[in-house]
């Protein structure tokens, strides 16, 4: 009888079940859709319950759309949404909607933090500073503003945890989600009692900490009654969605890097050791591979920068693409070659919705610099893919400046299906560039962690080793040293530029804009 994976994935807005052969051959998908709460303005939250009926539903609707017998599923993995904050009391019951990883609320209870523990040992202790995303803030947030929700508090878990809750009655969580806390000891990949004593919180709130691949827990008679899943399926660790979607591309070992190019733009690297950034420039984070860690720089509008080019410049293209049945990006990517590299000193900031990597300044702004009238539309146009590659090197740079070799770039999301992008970056990351067979994202590595745990393959670099190859390649060619020259220029803008960019922020502000 053959072996089958499930793969779970609770993100922001949506729930994915993928369901995977033994052979790494997907069957079949589905995924259920949930709404986001902005009760106040910062404020990002969810109820826990919604996550909990997606995985019901997707579990029991990828069984029927592939006929795969429930019996014959070997194991679970769990991916999801990082950071949010689930406050459960003795009961086991929820006791507030989840504080989310894009809730800006903490920014005090963040300096609250680093200013008990020291800057500079947050950074050795967690791999990165405390940030308004990561989850002890947020604790922290609910012991100052709601202190009888903070009274009851008797379990703090992830998203994906609690899934695993319902599904197995079990507490745990894996090490990479974990270190997106704030509260894990990420080189020793245990809770830390400092940064926990620091916040507040009681040991006894926090999950059993697990390696990804490991069997952690089984479906529980309740769980299985719920998904029509047999009592007893193994749910390894999982990992947190950069983790898992790392492990479902293959960047499992250390020389290779990932660059995805989705609304956001990560740049991702496997380490065997234990690398922070002293500055806290990149996350330190365990992996989802047992005994490696990773860095990874996000840049926050990344193929973002260019559908925002699209929307508000791209009418035409939209139009014509719309006549032609084409794609409106292919339209102005195909512009956009007609365009020298470098663009004639036209250089584009991508800093749209503020940056994260290497600045993290919210109040970081778009800008185009160098504007002549010799520019036309295609030098715009692949202005800002180049911008978005020089930004997505910075992290790069960063990483190799911590003796982290890259040998090659797995290139991934919409962004990367362009073939003058996949180009920019091989030249822009002095690298092989290339594609794999796999675009399941989170769902798909978490599907492979569980193979591992289900003893399918011997390690997570086994399984992706069987289950992945690669599609396309790029090498760097002879405009690399154009960009060499023509980055240089785009680090200095941002240094040049911040003190004005938070002169006008407070302008607009004073005059009741958004900044």
């Amino acid at each position: 009888m053959s072996s089958y994976l499930l793969g779970i994935d609770i993100a922001t807005t949506s729930t994915k079940t993928l369901l995977m052969e033994g052979s790494g051959k997907v069957l079949g998908s589905a995924t259920a859709e949930y709404p986001l709460e902005t009760p106040k303005p910062l404020w990002s939250e969810q109820d826990p319950e919604h996550w909990w009926e997606a995985t019901v539903k997707t579990i029991r609707e990828v069984l029927q759309k592939t006929g795969v017998s429930a019996s014959s599923i070997a194991g679970i993995g769990l991916s999801g949404q990082m950071h949010g904050l689930v406050c459960l009391d003795s009961d086991n019951r929820v006791l507030r909607p989840a504080i989310l990883w894009n809730d800006q609320r903490t920014g005090a209870q963040c300096d609250a933090i680093t200013q008990r523990v020291g800057a500079e040992k947050v950074i050795q202790l967690t791999g990165n500073p405390i940030l308004t995303g990561f989850t002890a803030p947020k604790l922290l947030w609910v012991q100052e503003n709601e202190p009888d929700v903070y009274s009851r508090i008797a379990k703090i878990l992830l998203p994906k945890d609690y899934v695993r809750y319902r599904l197995t009655n079990s507490f745990c969580t894996d090490v990479s989600d974990a270190s997106g806390m704030s509260l894990l000891d990420v080189a020793n990949r245990r809770w830390s009692d400092e940064m926990v004593d620091a916040v507040g919180a009681k040991r006894a709130w926090l999950a059993d900490v697990s390696e990804s691949s490991d069997p952690s827990s089984k479906v529980t008679g309740e769980g299985a009654s719920a998904t029509g899943l047999p009592e007893g399926i193994p749910v390894v660790g999982g990992g947190g969605d950069q983790a898992c979607q790392a492990v479902g591309v293959g960047i499992v070992r250390e020389g290779v890097a990932s660059a995805t190019l989705g609304t956001s733009g990560v740049v991702f690297a496997a380490s065997d050791e234990y690398r922070v950034e002293p500055e806290g420039r990149l996350h330190a984070f365990c992996h989802a591979v047992p005994g490696k860690w990773h860095l990874m720089g996000v840049m926050l509008s990344a193929a973002g920068s260019f559908r925002w080019y699209k929307d508000v410049l791209g009418q035409q293209e939209s139009r014509e693409a719309a006549e032609t049945g084409k794609d409106p990006f292919e339209i102005l990517t195909q512009q956009a070659a007609l365009a020298p590299a470098g663009c004639e000193g036209l250089l584009f900031l991508p800093y749209l919705t503020g940056e994260r990597t290497p600045w993290p300044d919210p109040l970081a702004r778009g800008n185009f610099f160098g504007l002549t009238l010799r520019h036309q539309k295609a030098h715009m146009t692949r202005s800002v893919m180049e911008g978005v590659t020089y930004g997505m090197r910075d992290s790069l740079e960063l990483m190799r400046n911590l003796q982290l070799k890259v040998s090659h770039i797995v290139a991934s999301g919409g962004g990367a299906k362009s073939p003058l992008w996949r180009q920019m970056m091989a030249d822009n990351f002095h690298a092989r560039t290339v594609t794999v067979n796999a675009s399941e994202g989170a769902a798909y590595g978490a599907c492979l962690l569980a193979a591992t745990g289900a003893g399918i393959f011997p390690s997570v670099e086994a399984a992706c080793d069987a289950c992945l190859q690669e599609t396309g390649e790029t090498l760097p060619g002879p405009e690399a040293t154009v960009y060499d020259d023509f980055y240089p220029h785009y680090k200095s803008l941002y240094p040049a530029l911040a003190p004005i960019f938070h002169k006008v922020a407070a302008t607009v502000e004073k005059h009741g804009g958004s900044g």
